[in-house]
């Protein structure tokens, strides 16, 4: 409990102190929206449906590279800066952080959810499933990205991050 209020009051601190002077004020929005929308449910949820800690805190954590790529634009977050320099990448990598963890979050709360709530097991039909779930999501998220680039036009840049 003590853990769940901790990483609830940083990812609030974390998304008000990005939202008062971003970047780009429409990037923050779309950045920020899955947390928008999935701290009301996390929150719903707690008391009938608690997840195990390390669900938890993945999901913050996913949440503050969202917030945090929200607040700069993923191609200007100053850590990413750092990365770049250190491997001498030709581009900031913060984006592939994102990427990384659009995966194994969803991965987790997905596996928790599924030996929670079905008849799976683990094994190959689990694996299989969940595999196949995390990349529908994150093809999805690829055509949310697309779309963007489509309305956004010029401004769709600071959204994908390259």
């Amino acid at each position: 409990m003590k853990l769940r209020l901790a990483l609830l009051i940083l990812v609030l601190a974390a998304l008000l102190a990005s939202g008062i002077a971003p970047y780009d004020r429409g990037v923050w929005w779309a950045e920020v929206a899955p947390v928008l929308i999935a701290l009301p449910i996390l929150l719903a949820s707690a008391r009938r449906f608690p997840l195990t800690p390390l669900t938890y805190g993945l999901i913050a954590f996913f949440s503050l590279i969202l917030i945090l790529g929200g607040a700069y634009t993923y191609a200007r977050v100053p850590v990413g800066f750092v990365v770049q320099d250190w491997f001498e990448l030709a581009r900031n990598p913060y984006d592939r952080f994102g990427h990384f963890f659009q995966g194994v979050t969803p991965a987790i709360l997905g596996r928790e959810l599924l030996l929670r709530t079905s008849p799976l097991r683990p094994g190959k039909w689990l694996f299989a499933l969940l595999t196949l779930s995390c990349t529908g999501i994150s093809a999805l998220y690829e055509l949310v990205e697309w779309a963007s680039a489509e309305l956004w036009a010029g401004g769709a840049v600071e959204f994908l991050g390259t």
